[in-house]
């Protein structure tokens, strides 16, 4: 499991973490990356022990976003980032996910953290949806979740301006989870994990449910939405100059 672009491990019982782990193409989604995920999410619905999830990456990445070569192929209209679900990975889990970003989250990869139940950051990384800096509207559900968990104003503004933002950068803006030191991002998690894993699975999944049935609700017409966008934005010229002068 050392070598596989996502690595699966019990940390307990009832706690499962999953690595992302593509050292070869730094946690963007590759095809290794994409079919591990899944497996991976597949895995934990499988397990009637498992009551906790940490999604976490290695080193200073967390999750880069999508390729150079499949933004090109989604701007030839080869393929559409609707391909792949790993957006509604952690949404779609029954048991809840901590996202513990202890490095970089950039374009879907932030998005699809911040899907997760719980969210942590890591004060050294650097957190952007940057879909507008190669001119093209936001996918993967970012104009979603951005606005829902960072507020509205700085979802927009991020969504929009496309900047890059420190983990520290955004504590001072307010935003409404941890921000800490790298090193203590996992560890956190952990001690995390190990509070919920105390209450019956039956009641943590019937919760979740509960508290997270309107995101699953609205998810779909979201992406339908950023999928028209898309029609509309990504297939310009300038887009296909951007991507391959800038990425």
């Amino acid at each position: 499991m050392s070598d596989a672009a996502v690595d699966y491990t019990q940390l307990g019982p009832s706690v499962v973490r999953i690595t992302m782990q593509d050292k070869e193409h730094k946690n963007t989604f590759s095809d290794q990356l994409l079919v591990g995920l899944s497996d991976a999410f597949e895995r934990v619905k499988a397990d009637e022990r498992c009551k906790v999830v940490i999604l976490t990456g290695y080193g200073t990445y967390f999750a880069s976003g999508g390729r150079k070569e499949s933004l090109l192929q989604i701007q030839d209209r080869q393929i559409s980032f609707t391909d792949s679900d790993i957006y509604g990975l952690a949404l779609d889990c029954p048991v809840p996910v901590i996202s513990a970003m202890q490095g970089h989250g950039i374009g879907g990869g932030f998005a699809m953290g911040l899907f997760s139940d719980f969210v942590i950051l890591s004060q050294e990384s650097i957190y952007t949806t940057n879909f507008m800096r190669y001119g093209f509207t936001p996918g993967m559900g970012a104009t979603l979740i951005l606005p829902k968990k960072l507020g509205f104003s700085l979802g927009e503004e991020m969504l929009l301006s496309a900047k890059t933002y420190y983990g520290r950068d955004l504590k001072e803006r307010g935003i409404p989870f941890p921000v800490l030191p790298r090193a203590e991002v996992l560890p956190y998690a952990v001690e995390l994990a190990e509070t919920l894993a105390e209450k019956p699975r039956l009641s943590l999944i019937t919760l979740k449910d509960h508290l997270v049935a309107e995101l699953r609700e609205e998810l779909p017409r979201y992406i339908e939405r950023e999928v028209a966008m898309h029609d509309k934005t990504f297939h310009q010229p300038e887009v296909r100059d951007l991507i391959t002068s800038q990425y």
